[in-house]
């Protein structure tokens, strides 16, 4: 293969994209596991929401995968390779709807962390597609944190 960037960087991007792909899975999880046991008084609205959110992530996986194969090294793909890649913990409980908010807050600002970290090696290796596929997923994940902690102001 002979795009231009040399194996040792696209190796060293497609693992930090296989992290990011492991926190976009987890979360996409999490977001859907909270969409079917949400109860309370924003039951309606924050149903709703979540399958967006949910709906949204299961683009993403797809296109963060497919990069990786761009770049000519296998996505993981089983939960056990997501869960030694994921920075986003699992959760065991059904949570109040508050908390399954908090919980997303957290796990959106996770996604953005591990898309910034992997930018130092994309622009070193002039790495445009990677660069925008990352700008694109920090935008709608900081976005998303936001209009999540809106939620929980008082």
């Amino acid at each position: 293969m002979n795009t231009g960037i040399k194996e040792k960087d696209r190796k060293r991007i497609a693992e930090g994209l296989s992290r990011l792909l492991a926190d976009s899975y987890t979360l996409y999880l999490k977001t859907h596991y909270f969409h079917w046991n949400v109860t309370g008084p924003m039951f309606n609205t924050l149903h709703l929401m979540f399958e967006g959110q949910y709906t949204e992530l299961a683009l993403a996986v797809d296109l963060v995968a497919e990069r990786i194969r761009a770049l000519d090294f296998y996505a993981p793909g089983t939960y056990h390779d997501f869960a030694k890649l994921t920075s986003i913990k699992e959760i065991t409980s059904v949570p109040k709807a508050n908390d399954m908010i908090a919980e997303l807050v957290a796990g959106h600002e996770a996604v953005v962390r591990t898309a910034r970290s992997i930018f130092p090696v994309v622009e070193a290796a002039s790495d445009e597609a990677s660069a925008d596929l990352l700008t694109q997923r920090l935008q709608l994940h900081e976005k998303t944190a936001w209009m999540l902690r809106s939620l929980l102001e008082k």
